[in-house]
């Protein structure tokens, strides 16, 4: 029995800093008060320039990706010819200051869309790795969200697959809002009741 007692504290101690690490990230959003979040339902990606001069940090197949699956999740359909929401996103591989702003939770504000409140401006302080995903009005051409990810990675695994997709997956984790009319149409085509009986 005394032998368990210092592998008990090994995987105690593995559990508590994994934790640890997590509480370090800061994955944060904001939105425009002129969004008309009820309405978006499809999306496509802005484009940043000819294959030859793309900026690698706008450009990158696996955030790209991840991005387009998790709006598909929130029921948005990908849509070149007329999207209702532009999808640009940037990394930033330096520290940075980052203006963000206090604000109601989103699905909050959606009840009211008091387009009356104010913004409370808050800075962050970025860490080296911060990704910035932005969700842009196609007709307006304005940015009506933006979530952001810091600390997330560090220099071993800026360019790792798997933390790129957790970035973003944590980023949408905080973007609670489904494409115009997709919880409606998945309540009409769900069976009713159990057809086993």
């Amino acid at each position: 029995m005394k032998k368990a007692y210092p592998l008990l504290a090994i995987a105690l101690l593995v559990v508590f800093g994994s934790c640890m690490n997590e509480s370090r990230f800061l994955v944060e959003y904001d939105y425009s008060y002129k969004g008309n979040f009820k309405k978006y339902n499809s999306f496509c990606f802005v484009d940043n320039g000819s294959a030859d001069d793309k900026d690698s940090t706008m450009s990158n197949p696996i955030i790209e990706e991840s991005v387009r699956k998790q709006l598909e999740l929130h029921g948005y359909r990908f849509n070149k010819r007329k999207p209702s929401l532009l999808v640009s996103y940037k990394i930033f591989y330096d520290d940075l200051r980052f203006q963000g702003f206090n604000q109601p939770e989103i699905e909050n504000w959606i009840a009211t869309e008091d387009e009356e409140v104010k913004y409370d401006p808050i800075k962050y302080s970025m860490v080296r790795g911060t990704l910035v995903v932005q969700l842009l009005d196609a007709k307006k051409h304005q940015t009506v969200w933006q979530g952001y990810a810091s600390g997330l990675y560090n220099d071993q695994t800026l360019t790792s697959d798997r933390y790129l997709k957790r970035a973003v997956r944590s980023i949408f984790d905080k973007y609670r809002l489904f494409a115009d009319g997709y919880i409606l149409e998945n309540r009409e085509n769900a069976p009713v009741g159990n057809s086993d009986k």
